[in-house]
């Protein structure tokens, strides 16, 4: 089969590489059929690392997948061949401690797409999951959103994580496609205003026709001072969704007394930096998101029933051979893109 590569910083290379087997009796195996191109991907496309995790070449990355059903283990209980999927790329050790106290995400042991050390990414034309990691899609639903199921989990599971959203007051600061995803679940759960910030004005025209009270862009105006402004209160969450310390910094001034940040964007950098003088009268809460919990499933439900609507996300598409062209347009934040999706 065919398996796209990283060979070095910001080069890629397709490869002939053996078919994968079902070796386990739990295994699944996977013909893709969509891949969405994730910001930690361009973090190792870019760097060769994220943080601790560094990449040893060459290595597929790639997480955000759906595809198709071709074989199964002897134990699989639930999946056919055809049968359509969404992949959760986190295949937990179910042992430890973590796992144990429903922590899944924090397993000691886990095992994640993409993740140098851990897991090849589905960047390939087949792979082989566990049945766990393969969850069952309604013909209502297209790959794409299939795909996109990934990310929206984490909004999802961010927003659960903050406070009750029901006439809550919010700012998104990043609008990604992790700032979407934590917009659209926020307004579906009765946020009653979200004010989002980006530096692509594309981004921000999407922001508006999802729902969003206000946006801005911190390159054109004062964002700190606009929100004040209008929201003389203060916002009750702020969600930083693109690993920049401005953006933190912004944050911990539109928050009113006894807010919360959630903090989700990966920074390029090792540490962030914060205002104790504030962070501390102003008694801020800060919580980290580490992807997601039990929160795919629900995601997908929201899209089925309508709930969110993720048809905005996707802006550009490229085949598999061209894989390389949609790591560029996304590491450059060219052409207004929001989301990449690669066809296999």
């Amino acid at each position: 089969m065919k398996s796209m590569m990283l060979t070095g910083i910001r080069q890629m290379k397709m490869f002939d590489v053996p078919d994968p087997a079902v070796t386990n009796d739990t295994d699944v195996l996977i013909k893709m059929k969509t891949l969405g191109v994730c910001g930690s991907d361009v973090h190792y496309y870019k760097l060769g690392k994220i943080g601790s995790q560094i990449v040893q070449f060459p290595f597929p990355v790639g997480h955000e997948g759906a595809g198709e059903v071709v074989a199964v283990g002897k134990a699989v209980k639930n999946l056919k061949p055809g049968q359509r999927i969404a992949i959760e790329p986190a295949m937990p050790c179910g042992e430890c401690d973590q796992c144990i106290e429903g922590r899944h995400h924090t397993c000691r042991k886990l095992k994640f797409l993409g993740c140098p050390g851990q897991a090849n990414g589905c960047l390939s034309e087949y792979i082989v999951m566990p049945e766990s990691s393969c969850i069952p899609v309604s013909d209502k639903l297209s790959y794409d959103q299939a795909a996109i199921s990934e990310p929206l989990a984490i909004g999802v599971y961010a927003v659960k994580q903050s406070i009750p959203m029901r006439g809550a007051k919010i700012g998104i600061l990043g609008f990604g496609p992790i700032g979407m995803s934590v917009l659209l679940p926020a307004l579906a759960q009765g946020a009653q205003a979200a004010y989002v910030t980006d530096r692509i004005d594309e981004r921000l025209d999407i922001a508006r026709k999802c729902g969003s009270l206000w946006t801005g862009n911190p390159d054109q105006l004062d964002i700190v001072a606009t929100i004040r402004e209008k929201e003389p209160l203060l916002l009750d969450v702020v969600f930083e969704c693109c690993g920049k310390q401005e953006a933190i910094d912004q944050a911990i001034e539109i928050l009113k007394p006894g807010g919360k940040l959630m903090i989700i964007g990966i920074p390029e950098f090792g540490r962030w930096s914060f205002s104790v003088d504030k962070l501390r009268h102003k008694e801020i809460t800060i919580t980290n998101v580490r992807r997601q919990l039990n929160c795919v499933e629900p995601a997908l439900e929201m899209m089925e029933s309508g709930q969110v609507d993720v048809s905005l996300m996707p802006t550009h598409r490229f085949s598999f051979a061209d894989t390389q062209e949609a790591f560029e347009l996304v590491a450059g934040y060219k052409d207004g893109v929001m989301k990449a999706m690669i066809d296999f």
